[in-house]
């Protein structure tokens, strides 16, 4: 930002000579009040900014539902009393009429609802109110039924239950309550308890453990049947899981203490069984899974014949993937699909039936996730996609069976939108522009929904019809672009380079707004580097990039690189970090430093990283191992020693310890401690249910073994998130501070 105490001074140098010209004063008049406006019109970034006024606030669309009709949508529309539940018509935007409003909403009994869905006859709608967080996904709630004619609402109970679904005929509620499974028939209003076993910390019926919910990426462990007369679900036994306690301080006198079940590598998992429940007979049968031995199951999916479940199996290693279709009426296994990998597989949801039992699957077979069409007994037909590029998802399919997809074909930093027929012909790119593109597709897939996640830009939401074509804007967020138009923001470039052993990685950098080519800055580098991630994309970053924009204002360059083993450019340069994690993404952070120090502009003395979660373990591998190229970090929540983390994650990509000792001692930042030379804080939140604050204090106990001196910052009763309240400025505040006095 432009010095005004030096304007005021040359104001006065100017006007006391009187050689200068009033023709020459009167030019350096006008520059100098030009000067003077750009220096008010640019409004540097601060941390409050980000985190607390919400300077930058974006808007997105949400509270959007399709219609079962594909035509229509509702969305919440905010009034003066709250939201009421609005129709509009997909193909011109017209207002078609209120559902509900606010008013009749709260007449109803319900306020400050978070969720809402409707029945499959649109005749009610399920409220979701006063949730109540578990752990990353799973939530506590109480649930209402309202009724849109009557404009009534039923209070399903007066505790809180957990993930109310909708039978799809409407007549009929699921739910967890007290680690059971319920059923609720909505005409006479009984409740039917389909288990009695649930217990806390020992057995869980229709909701997930807490590994399963973290690593596998879903709480409803059930789902009803395509004619909702029956439900499949999950039932864990923890009993030999070993349980995990964290102390709480909540500003007690004496701090209580919240114990849970944690399958740490290596260790004992739950013991998983899949049972259908008929509603109509209230009677059930298990999946005939006995014979399978320390396996998991992923994920479940009816068929289009609701009488035939398919259950993803996978072994420990995950390694070996088998779809399996269930019988619903004895439970009887019959083998579908089976699929072995090099070294893992990742589980994804891009499983779609059609009424033939024939259907679509997703494979990195060829060495790229592409989709494949498959017969109803498991033979393959035909691969539809092909190339040098992952398809990233797949959002479905339409009455002619025309696919719709998302991939990175053109670069690994962008995604965009494709559809292709069931021949794997007739391939159509329906997204305009580069970037992060997403589509949230109607019901028939007639209309989309298109984010437009761009660099430098703020998001940008459009409705499109199937082939592409753009509808109307939805929220275009001028008043965001305004204000970071404002801001005197650099721009997020980015770049490739080549390592010493020929692979070329890409980067993104922000530099100042005033960036001067023959002046030397300080760099910071983020990083994650995880299985799988990215940093590096084509997108606007959010706060964490007004962060960096802030930084660059103090004069900074900011930088980040995807490492080996980081996703979207295929099965192979994802699998490299196998049985080895921290050695081949520490070499290449390390690399990326001596390239970006080797630029002119960039003093090669003052280099720092952060990082987060993985990032974290990063950034400690970097200043232990790397310690001749870095001179300060920070990692926040970071796994020390991998011995430590859960067995889902850590065992697909390391397989268990017992097996492969050496990959987890040789890359634990805590056997490198002695190495370390730069400026090192640790941050942590006490509560941390997913990377245990153990991991800080094992890594604590070295460092002061070896004598090292280093910064640490705890948060109380914070999680893995490490937010709300004042958290997060305080947060971000401190690593600020640690940064402008050490790097």
């Amino acid at each position: 930002m432009p010095n005004l105490n030096y304007f005021a001074q040359l104001i006065k140098t100017i006007t006391s000579r009187n050689s200068t010209s009033t023709i020459m004063k009167r030019h350096l008049f006008s520059f100098i009040l030009l000067a003077l406006s750009v220096a008010t019109f640019a409004q540097d970034i601060t941390l409050e900014d980000i985190w607390k006024n919400g300077r930058f606030r974006g808007t997105g669309v949400w509270g959007l539902n399709s219609m079962a009709d594909g035509e229509h949508y509702t969305k919440l529309d905010r009034t003066s009393g709250g939201f009421d539940i609005v129709k509009y018509r997909y193909d011109n935007g017209n207002k078609v009429g209120v559902i509900a409003s606010a008013t009749e909403i709260e007449a109803a009994g319900i306020s400050d609802f978070s969720e809402y869905e409707f029945s499959s006859d649109e005749k009610k709608i399920l409220f979701t109110t006063e949730d109540e967080p578990i752990y990353r996904h799973s939530v506590k709630a109480i649930f209402y039924l309202y009724d849109v004619a009557a404009k009534t609402a039923q209070k399903l109970s007066d505790e809180k239950i957990m993930l109310a679904t909708l039978s799809p005929t409407g007549d009929a509620i699921a739910y967890v309550k007290s680690n059971n499974m319920y059923v609720k028939n909505l005409s006479t209003g009984v409740e039917t308890a389909i288990t009695t076993d649930g217990e806390w910390n020992k057995i869980i019926n229709g909701a997930c453990d807490w590994v399963y919910e973290e690593e596998f990426g879903f709480d409803k462990a059930f789902q009803w049947s395509p004619d909702g007369k029956r439900i499949a679900y999950y039932r864990f036994d923890e009993s030999k899981v070993k349980e995990f306690s964290m102390d709480m301080f909540e500003g007690n006198l004496y701090p209580s203490q919240y114990r849970f079940k944690y399958p740490k590598a290596g260790e004992a998992n739950s013991t998983v069984e899949i049972w259908i429940y008929d509603v109509v007979k209230d009677a059930k049968v298990k999946a005939k899974t006995d014979r399978m031995k320390d396996f998991y199951v992923p994920r479940i999916r009816w068929t289009e014949n609701p009488e035939v479940l398919c259950i993803t199996v996978m072994n420990r290693h995950q390694n070996v993937l088998d779809l399996y279709k269930v019988n619903a009426r004895s439970g009887e296994l019959l083998p579908l699909l089976h699929e072995e990998a090099p070294a893992y597989m990742e589980v994804h949801d891009h499983l779609t039936f059609f009424k033939d039992g024939s259907f679509l699957w997703t494979s990195e077979q060829s060495g790229y996730n592409h989709i494949y069409l498959y017969s109803k007994d498991g033979a393959l037909i035909r691969q539809l996609t092909t190339g040098n590029y992952d398809v990233t998802n797949v959002y479905g399919l339409d009455a002619k069976n025309n696919i719709y997809y998302q991939a990175a074909e053109s670069s690994p930093i962008n995604r965009e939108i494709f559809s292709i027929d069931l021949n794997g012909k007739k391939k159509t790119k329906l997204s305009l522009g580069q970037g992060m593109l997403d589509a949230d597709f109607s019901n028939g897939m007639k209309y989309f929904i298109l984010t437009k996640n761009e660099a430098n830009r703020a998001p940008r939401y459009e409705l499109c019809n199937s082939t592409g074509k753009m509808l109307r804007v939805l929220e275009d967020n001028a008043k965001m672009q305004e204000s970071l138009d404002k801001a005197n923001l650099g721009k997020k470039e980015f770049f490739q380079f080549t390592t010493g052993k020929g692979e070329v990685l890409n980067g993104w950098m922000i530099k100042p707004a005033n960036f001067d080519p023959t002046k030397k800055y300080p760099l910071l580098m983020y990083v994650y580097g995880g299985p799988g991630s990215q940093t590096v994309q084509n997108n606007y970053g959010g706060a964490n990039e007004l962060w960096y924009h802030m930084l660059a204002q103090k004069g900074y360059i900011v930088a980040s690189v995807d490492n080996r083993g980081t996703g979207a450019r295929g099965r192979d340069f994802r699998t490299i970090t196998y049985q080895e994690l921290g050695k081949f993404e520490t070499n290449d952070q390390i690399e990326a430093a001596m390239y970006l120090g080797g630029l002119n502009y960039i003093d090669e003395s003052r280099i720092g990283i952060w990082g987060w979660s993985y990032g974290g373990y990063m950034t400690s591998l970097c200043l232990t191992k790397g310690a001749d190229y870095f001179k300060m970090g920070i990692a926040v929540a970071p796994v020390t020693n991998w011995r430590y983390y859960d067995s889902i994650y850590t065992e697909r990509y390391m397989r268990l310890p017992q097996e492969n000792a050496s990959g987890y001692d040789n890359n634990s930042p805590i056997n490198h401690v002695d190495k370390l030379r730069g400026k090192y804080l640790l941050v942590h939140g006490s509560a941390d249910d997913n990377v245990h604050y153990q991991n800080t204090m094992e890594m604590i106990n070295a460092l002061v073994a070896a004598n090292k001196q280093f910064d640490l910052f705890i948060y109380p009763d914070k999680n893995h998130g490490i937010y709300g309240g004042n958290t997060r400025l305080h947060l971000y505040q401190k690593m600020t501070d640690y940064i402008l006095e050490n790097l």
